[in-house]
């Protein structure tokens, strides 16, 4: 790998990284509260990565079209209009990734605390969030490795527990058949429901960033080329391990502990395998596997601010960088934001920031159809595999989850379009170059 370049291997480190955060290991309790089938909650991570992977291949011609970095930012500026792109990269800056940062470094303190519980949680979450910017305020390199080594130690945990999972825990019998299950309601009923759709915020939420290469188009080599392969790799490889982690989690323990448990459901898991000191080792490891995930946000959230720096005169502090080429200043602003959302309550930050990203995903995607039909594809992009059922599948689910969120959900929901509202003026506030 060149000192100034992330590679294809790397890139779909980040790809992984990104999405194997918070959510698979805290979703299933929340989720069990309004599902009570086995058959529904698989179908539920399945279709999760239904989603992902017709957003990636999406975002694959999208990134293979315009390759640089910025993401939504950069496409919806592109395809629509630079307002559009704006409220993208305004999302991306002050919620999309800071928030998502927040979630993952609350969730890791708190895998800690089932082992320290005398620690102070806000004071440890804060701790790791700086020392993790101080990580990626150097050089490209030193962050390629450490997002390598960091992302390569959770894939290896996470094949570990399920091997562990399937051989060592006693079976709950869960029943994977769409007819009546051993957790009470019928299978088939239980996908139709309001409670479903709403789940999918949960599923959202731990499969965000099957986009993650696409942010950073700029530090890769071939983008054109590697940023489809890494999103579709990256992609498939998340949605294998989901699916068999989360039978193994309702597979080792009983329903009941496992709603009960919150954003614990690992390590109650973890305690019906190993035992209850096997769970508290597997608890630091699970919070070791969540320092991938911040880190893989802290390294790609700020080079959106960065591009948007380049872009409007008024914001470019954020795009200046260090002489190793690191958006230094982008990175500090924000992990200073992450630091203020970790106050906040961990659903309500959850589902804000998954109604507002899910928006801007369905726009982008939505973007792919305008350019084909503008014939703005060069022959020599790559072409989204299945086109245009599969990117006409991401919308519609995407267009049912937020229908689902902004009548079961109605408070942060408004919160999120409220964001917008307020990038919006901001924007005419403060012209483009």
């Amino acid at each position: 790998m060149s000192a100034r370049k992330i590679n294809l291997h790397t890139a779909v480190f980040i790809v992984i990284a990104n999405m194997i955060g918070t959510g698979v290991f805290v979703s299933l309790g929340y989720q069990l509260d309004g599902i009570q089938s086995g058959f529904a909650i698989i179908m539920l991570w399945l279709l999760g990565g239904v989603i992902a992977l017709c957003g990636a291949l999406s975002y694959g011609e999208l990134a293979s079209a315009m390759p640089r970095s910025g993401g939504e930012y950069h496409y919806l500026t592109q395809i629509f209009h630079p307002l559009l792109g704006f409220l993208s990269g305004w999302i991306s800056v002050t919620v999309g990734f800071a928030a998502p940062v927040a979630l993952a470094a609350i969730a890791l303190s708190d895998y800690v605390a089932y082992v320290y519980p005398s620690i102070n949680p806000l004071l440890f979450t804060c701790a790791i969030v700086v020392l993790i910017t101080i990580v990626h305020s150097f050089t490209l390199k030193r962050s390629a490795v450490f997002q390598d080594v960091t992302t390569i130690m959770k894939i290896a945990l996470i094949i570990f527990f399920v091997i562990a999972g399937l051989m060592m825990a006693s079976s709950q019998h869960i029943s994977l058949m769409p007819v009546n299950s051993s957790i009470k309601e019928q299978s088939w009923t239980s996908i139709f429901t309001a409670a479903f759709a709403v789940s999918l915020n949960w599923i959202y939420f731990a499969y965000s960033g099957w986009n993650a290469s696409a942010y950073i188009a700029n530090d890769m080599e071939n983008p054109k080329v590697n940023i489809p392969k890494s999103l579709l790799y990256g992609t498939l490889i998340v949605t294998v391990l989901y699916v068999l982690i989360n039978y193994v989690f309702m597979n080792s323990a009983p329903i009941d502990e496992l709603k009960k448990s919150g954003d614990g459901v690992a390590y109650v898991s973890a305690v019906h395998i190993f035992g209850a000191n096997g769970g508290k080792i597997m608890a630091i490891l699970i919070a070791v596997t969540l320092v991938s995930t911040v880190s893989s946000m802290i390294f790609i959230g700020p080079r959106v601010a960065q591009v948007m720096g380049e872009d409007m005169s008024q914001l470019s502090f954020l795009a200046k960088k260090n002489n190793h080429g690191v958006p230094v200043i982008a990175t500090v602003v924000q992990s200073a934001i992450t630091i203020m959302l970790v106050t906040f309550k961990f659903t309500d930050v959850l589902v804000y920031a998954g109604f507002t990203l899910n928006l801007m995903t369905f726009l982008t995607v939505l973007g792919l159809f305008v350019m084909r039909i503008k014939g703005k594809i060069k022959s020599d992009s790559y072409k989204t595999i299945g086109y245009p059922v599969t990117p006409f599948i991401f919308l519609i689910l995407s267009a049912w989850t937020l229908y689902f969120t902004m009548s079961n959900k109605p408070t942060q929901s408004l919160l999120g379009l409220a964001t917008i509202l307020a990038g919006s003026v901001i924007y005419f506030i403060r012209k483009p170059k």
